[in-house]
């Protein structure tokens, strides 16, 4: 079993929770159903399942009145074996966005508070599905990802000791042994091409094979095809793909934000907009946007025309790119501005999955560009990422232009600071 970090976050609703169900989203196979089922097994006397895509009988449990003990009779009528334990049942809701009336029923099952509810669909279904009615104040989000860093690193033997030891160098700001700092650097660039979809992680594991990895990165993409299909309109279908392909492209070119034109002939906004929101909603993509000044708070000076786009799981960014590439990467012989815009979405991955919020600064006169902005404290911190080693002209004259307290570079190399810029090795971005 894969250790996953929200597993933690689920038993701390279930210990707080106050008369609210709880709804986990999230991007297809990122391993939503196999935690949520982990968990029910574990932390409660009494588990009950119901999967509306597998079991499409399950939505006539819904059907009717939506009263709590309604619900629960006819449960019990279709599923086997059932017990209703009061506080000791979780009640498993699958695949809800193929049962729209289940969504609505969360109020009633909070309101009736006598069993934990937890529910689960892709973003996908979620945002396209027809909702009767959103059962506000009486859910609770909760979005998941793919395996961040940490958890691939606990995935392949590394202990979480090993990794406390690793965050002792960070935060003395402290240079890593040079044999410890290739090995973490060799990991990182397995994470690069593998990224964190559980069955590509499992894949690895069971065979030790990249051309295997690289199979079922395929898979999953076609997955993602159909899923297309089974959402998106006849006329947007080709378009979102396109969007998406173009990923790879768009960060070869070192761009200052996404480019239409990129995407194909006669690309603009009005034709391929829709398109890339319709990919942020179903968790495939995110967004980060431009600022017009790096100033506290980040969110009054941004330009919501100029973004860039980074793919959720680097892993499957990689296999976009075809496998010799993932072989380049894993010797670490890639060169040119293909390996900095993989790198860049990596870090992007990274951070983002620690839950931080990321704008960008590009200055109107194209001399200053800072992959990332977070705040801390109220101050702007700024994030330069480069996959190898090299000077920072446009760090250096932000920080001389507006004095961040601190600021960080991520490097190929070891830890370093001089003055408020810290020099930080790419994996140490897991700290951040």
């Amino acid at each position: 079993m894969l250790k996953r970090k929200i597993y933690d976050k689920l038993l701390d609703w279930k210990n707080r929770k106050s008369r609210e169900c709880l709804l986990v989203q999230g991007a297809r196979q990122i391993g939503k159903t196999f935690i949520i089922e982990e968990f029910g097994r574990r932390e409660y006397e009494s588990y009950v399942y119901l999967n509306f895509y597998r079991n499409p009988e399950h939505k006539r449990i819904f059907e009717g009145s939506l009263e709590a003990e309604e619900i629960y009779k006819k449960i019990s009528l279709y599923v086997r074996n059932v017990r209703f334990l009061e506080k000791e049942t979780l009640i498993f809701l699958d695949e809800i966005q193929d049962c729209p009336n289940a969504r609505t029923a969360l109020k009633f099952l909070a309101i009736d508070d006598r069993y934990d509810v937890i529910a689960s669909g892709s973003m996908l279904g979620l945002c396209y599905k027809e909702m009767a009615s959103i059962p506000v104040g009486y859910e609770r989000s909760m979005e998941m990802y793919s395996l961040d860093f940490e958890e691939y690193l606990w995935a392949v033997g590394r202990t979480p000791s090993a990794i406390q030891a690793l965050r002792g160098f960070f935060e003395r700001k402290e240079k890593v042994d040079a044999g410890i700092h290739e090995h973490f650097m060799t990991l990182l660039r397995e994470y690069l091409v593998v990224g964190g979809m559980p069955e590509v992680v499992n894949t690895l594991l069971k065979t030790n094979n990249y051309q295997e990895v690289h199979a079922t990165q395929k898979k999953i993409m076609e997955s993602y095809r159909e899923d297309i299909k089974h959402y998106a309109t006849a006329a947007s279908r080709q378009k979102i793909g396109e969007c998406y392909l173009s990923i790879p492209r768009q960060l070869a070119k070192e761009y200052t934000k996404f480019q239409y034109k990129i995407v194909g002939k006669e690309g603009n906004a009005r034709r391929y907009e829709n398109c890339l929101n319709w990919l942020v909603d179903a968790g495939m993509i995110k967004l980060c946007v431009n600022v017009s000044t790096p100033q506290f708070p980040l969110v009054a000076y941004e330009k919501p025309d100029q973004f860039k786009a980074y793919v959720t799981d680097i892993g499957l960014l990689a296999s976009l790119c075809g496998y010799d590439t993932q072989a380049a990467l894993l010797k670490d012989t890639l060169t040119g501005p293909a390996k900095g815009g993989i790198y860049e979405n990596l870090v992007f991955d990274m951070l983002t999955k620690r839950g931080l919020g990321l704008n960008y600064f590009k200055n109107d006169k194209n001399t200053q560009e800072i992959e990332f902005l977070l705040v801390r404290d109220g101050a702007v911190i700024p994030i330069e990422v480069k996959s190898k080693r090299g000077a920072t002209v446009s760090l250096n004259h932000f920080m001389e232009e507006f004095a961040p307290p601190y600021a960080y570079k991520l490097v190929a190399g070891n830890v370093g600071v001089s003055d408020a810029k810290i020099t930080l090795p790419l994996y140490m971005a897991m700290f951040l």
